[in-house]
């Protein structure tokens, strides 16, 4: 019976793909990507024709203004329907397209597709409504995301082994990734998008790391949302919350008044309590 070999496969996968080998994959790359297309057949779904979807983009463009047929200057507005698609042959790196290859990125809500251009305060954002333009074939990566990813110092069951590698999954496609980072973190998420592009599907759908109720879609083929309307918005409020990732370092002195670092290697203490 076919299966993944181990619950952390797709972690394995992921690092050879950003460090070692990309285009020319290995025996064990091919068997992992075989199998993640055999056991997504439970998470199929279908989009029908003409259900609504949004696309945001930072930035705006410019329209002439009247006050009483007198011309007082340009003011921001929305871009227009050009802009709100990716070019062909333009498309810059995505976490489901490599650089030059269009696929177009929608969200299930306004709010979610907005949220996810991270926005500045007081930053204008042109947001457009698309509808589907025929009945359109989906993965959904999001079945497990209220699982979180854990490590295991045994292996998993089949059942739990597949679950653990389809949160993994699910993770890195949802994972928000900015301009500076390495695009070859990008690399593993391409893939497994294109499998499923090569293999019938129309499209994916994820879990937006913004918000609770809000999806992500990314179609392979533009074409197959067309855009109704667009409207200018400006970011009005931003509003984060933030969780220790990782034990922090304390700056120690020696006997010399010379200050020196030292590791961490056990949860970390509020200053005052340390042991010396």
């Amino acid at each position: 019976m076919s299966e993944f070999k181990s619950w952390k496969s797709y972690r394995d996968f992921a690092n050879r793909i950003r460090r070692e080998n990309r285009f020319i994959r290995t025996t064990e790359d091919e068997d992992f990507l075989l199998e993640v297309l055999r056991t997504s057949e439970s998470r199929h779904r279908e989009l029908p024709k003409d259900f609504g979807l949004w696309r945001a983009q930072l930035g705006h463009s410019w329209r002439d203004f009247y006050e009483h047929d007198r011309y007082v200057g340009e003011i921001p507005c929305a871009y227009p329907p050009e802009r709100m698609k990716p070019l062909e042959g333009q498309a810059t790196e995505g976490r489901a397209n490599p650089k030059g290859i269009p696929v177009l990125y929608l969200s299930t809500t306004q709010q979610t597709a907005m949220t996810e251009v991270r926005p500045w305060l007081g930053s204008l954002i042109s947001c457009a409504h698309f509808k589907t333009t025929r009945l359109l074939k989906i993965v959904d990566f999001s079945v497990y995301h209220d699982t979180r990813s854990a490590f295991y110092f045994s292996e998993l069951d089949s059942s739990e082994r597949e679950k653990e590698i389809w949160t993994q999954i699910d993770q890195a496609f949802s994972k928000p990734l900015t301009a500076s980072d390495d695009t070859a973190g990008y690399a593993p998420t391409q893939m497994i998008a294109e499998l499923f592009k090569n293999n019938g599907c129309d499209g994916i759908a994820y879990k937006s790391a913004f918000g609770d109720d809000g999806f992500n879609i990314a179609l392979f083929d533009p074409s197959d949302a067309e855009l109704t309307y667009c409207c200018l918005h400006e970011a009005k409020t931003l509003a984060f919350s933030f969780e220790q990732a990782d034990n922090p370092y304390w700056i120690k002195a020696d006997r010399s008044g010379k200050k020196i670092s030292t590791g961490v290697t056990k949860p970390a203490q509020p200053p005052g309590d340390t042991d010396d």
